[in-house]
């Protein structure tokens, strides 16, 4: 059932790199030259021209909206804002309970929701048509075999071009027939059978195991990890897929040219045989043959990573301690933290592990270490801090660590460590202070010289509204983005430890950024007035959130809830100009 990752023709070693045998060849960060983008980008993407599913898209005048468990367009036309159509995220003739739709891709007039259904089971993909005029008609629902893959701060949907790429996880039985836990596809339509079978969509020789792992009786091995891709344009949705057999922990990361996969061993087994407890595959979506190289240590997140193509490189921040990236387990890691540098060349069919010379041991946060750990690759830094829980401490040690070796710079910081993100050239990092306040402190990134602390900016009475990555944006007005727009949700009143997750956004926040100084531009908020049940029939959490900033051309909005705002800048301050309120109808809830 099972093959170990194989050697496509290898690429030349780098400097200072001695070969081993069977070896292969954001805040969005710049786009490579042979990807285009066709339309303006309004999600916070980790990566350039690799989109993320997310709550709200944009196709020529028109937002795509996805809200508990409905989607909706709203016409920009004519500069004006004006709902046009709702319709059922999930299949017409089901009841959607059960379900969670949560990520949404859009490509020409193609519309995608993604989602769980444990009604049905397995991921939900189900694709929608956008007509000239922004109305929107079901075409046809699959399911992927699947457990849930619900993540904290991670999306399981990627889209470039009209690829799109999915990770789901699937828990083994061993008692069954192992051919049945190979990757499948179907399509479901109403009164379908709950049982109607999977078509294979990936044969045992798709399957990976690390030589390693698979020889290590003590191994624990017992979930698939697969990543599918199928063509979004497709008349039938056309979708094959690779698996990786290894221990539940995962974290994955989507670059321009692969997937990459770390799985590790979340008990933590002995160790002192030298033995690797985990293993990064590299899925490449050309001709090469998936690779492998054994590993020590977690990623707390995707943006552990950050692949470095042109210098033939994968960066990948660790601690020793880990759980991956599924559910909440991002918000609890311990121990040291080392950067990963290693050579594409370097991995091979799983048999070797990462040389002690490709780490580096870089300073750990210390003993309030063990939640809400950030890291962000910014420019040729990485940037990363960690926090207390709850009412603990409201300050925070970051650390700027250069990707090619010298002095890790510690920064202190008045409010804790809750978002890194992108402000052009330098970072910025946004936390929750003393007294409920919320912190802003640029990190400042000049080249050739050393990190240093930039302007902070502090808001009272404030709290994050949501933490999501998408939930932030940053338009630059120059090439560095020395003065730009910011726009965060945010909350008036300090939520509970977890009620983070669930998009408690009242007001949408826009800071000005000018010539590196920080000023307030202003704030949008919702209106509660008038507020009615909205009859939620799927999805009625919003996991992913519910506000998100968004910027289109010379055009600025908060999306709020079920409102969509449009404010102007003048005078250096956001005001409102336009509001429009999308929920569903007395007729629309009776669908």
């Amino acid at each position: 059932m099972v093959a170990a990752p194989s050697a496509a023709a290898p690429a030349p070693p780098q400097a200072g790199y001695e070969a081993q045998g069977n070896v292969v060849v954001t805040g969005t960060r710049t786009a490579s030259p042979n990807l285009a983008n066709t339309q303006p980008t309004i999600t916070n993407n980790q990566e350039a021209n690799v989109d993320e599913g997310d709550i709200v898209k944009t196709n020529g005048e028109f937002l795509v909206i996805l809200r508990r468990g409905r989607l909706f367009t709203v016409s920009l036309g004519g500069g004006r804002m004006r709902p046009v159509d709702t319709i059922n995220a999930f299949p017409p003739g089901v009841s959607g309970q059960g379900d969670w739709y949560d990520e949404m891709l859009l490509n020409g007039d193609w519309v995608v929701v993604v989602g769980y259904s444990y009604e049905r089971g397995g991921t939900e993909i189900n694709r929608f048509r956008l007509d000239p005029g922004g109305g929107l008609r079901f075409v046809d629902s699959y399911h992927l075999k699947s457990n849930d893959y619900y993540s904290d701060r991670n999306y399981a949907s990627r889209l470039i071009g009209t690829r799109l790429i999915f990770y789901t996880p699937l828990e083994l039985g061993w008692e069954d027939d192992p051919l049945e836990a190979l990757p499948g596809l179907r399509r479901w339509q109403p009164g379908d059978a709950e049982d109607k079978p999977f078509r294979r969509i990936a044969p045992a020789t798709q399957v990976y195991i690390a030589p390693r792992m698979r020889d290590d009786r003590d191994a624990d091995i017992d979930t698939l990890h697969s990543v599918t891709t199928c063509d979004l344009v497709a008349p039938v949705l056309d979708c094959s897929a690779v698996a990786v057999l290894g221990p539940e922990s995962r974290t994955f990361y989507v670059s321009a040219d692969a997937v990459y996969l770390w799985v590790a061993d979340w008990t933590q087994r002995d160790l002192r045989r030298g033995e690797p407890e985990a293993f990064l595959y590299r899925l490449p979506f050309g001709r090469e043959r998936p690779s492998a190289i054994g590993t020590h240590g977690s990623p707390v997140d995707q943006f552990s990573f950050r692949e470095d193509a042109p210098a033939g490189v994968v960066n990948v921040l660790v601690r020793k301690e880990g759980g991956g990236d599924a559910m909440f387990h991002p918000e609890i890691s311990a121990g040291g933290v080392a950067l990963l540098r290693l050579p594409i060349a370097a991995l091979g069919d799983g048999s070797r592990q990462a040389s002690d010379s490709f780490y580096r041991w870089l300073p750990s946060p210390g003993d309030a270490d063990e939640w809400n750990f950030h890291n962000r690759f910014v420019g040729d830094h990485v940037l990363y801090g960690a926090g207390g829980f709850g009412d603990e401490a409201k300050t925070a040690t970051l650390f700027v660590a250069p990707l090619r070796g010298g002095a890790t710079a510690r920064i202190q910081l008045s409010h804790a460590v809750d978002r890194i993100d992108l402000l052009g050239r330098d970072g910025v990092v946004i936390g929750e202070g003393a007294g409920g306040r919320l912190g802003f402190t640029a990190i400042e990134l000049p080249p050739r010289a050393a990190p240093v602390r930039g302007d902070v900016f502090t808001l009272p009475a404030a709290s994050e509204g949501e933490t999501r990555s998408h939930a932030f944006f940053f338009r630059p007005n120059d090439p560095e983005g020395a003065s730009g727009l910011l726009g965060l949700p945010i909350s008036r009143s300090a939520p509970e430890a977890y009620r983070r997750f669930f998009g408690s956004a009242a007001s949408m926040l826009f800071l000005r950024r000018d010539n590196r100084r920080f000023a307030r531009g202003g704030e949008l908020d919702s209106h509660l007035e008038g507020v009615v049940d909205d009859a939620c029939k799927a999805s009625c959490t919003d996991w992913y959130g519910n506000a998100r900033p968004i910027f289109l051309g010379n055009r600025v909005f908060a999306l709020l809830g079920y409102e969509l705002v449009e404010g102007r800048m003048e005078n250096g301050r956001i005001g409102e100009i336009g509001r429009v309120n999308f929920a569903p109808s007395a007729t629309q809830m009776q669908r």
